[in-house]
């Protein structure tokens, strides 16, 4: 199933979310970890500040496996919503979000 998430970055934990998104240490986790890192690098931060992704996930709840492997570490008021598929996000990207927040 397909959710669009919205999540609230915890901005102190910028560099570590940029390492391990870059370092496999995401990627490497099973079953979840390449498309929690496809969709954390498709993500964007709207002009609000929220991150928004879409992502694939099976648990029930959803996206339970993710938060407590890694979501609930970097993020608060993670929120889902099914869609039919992966979507476009209108946003700045949240990898060069990262990069400033993580260099600054």
């Amino acid at each position: 199933m397909f959710y669009h998430v919205t999540a609230q970055l915890r901005t102190e934990m910028a560099g570590d979310l940029r390492r391990a998104l870059l370092d496999d240490t995401i990627r490497n986790q099973k079953p979840d970890g390449q498309e929690m890192v496809d969709s954390l690098m498709r993500a964007v931060v709207t002009t609000d500040g929220a991150v928004e992704w879409s992502e694939v996930c099976y648990c029930e709840p959803p996206l339970a496996h993710e938060r407590q492997t890694v979501l609930d570490r970097f993020f608060d008021e993670i929120s889902t919503r099914r869609v039919d598929g992966y979507q476009e996000h209108r946003g700045r990207r949240s990898v060069e979000y990262l990069d400033e927040l993580a260099s600054g």
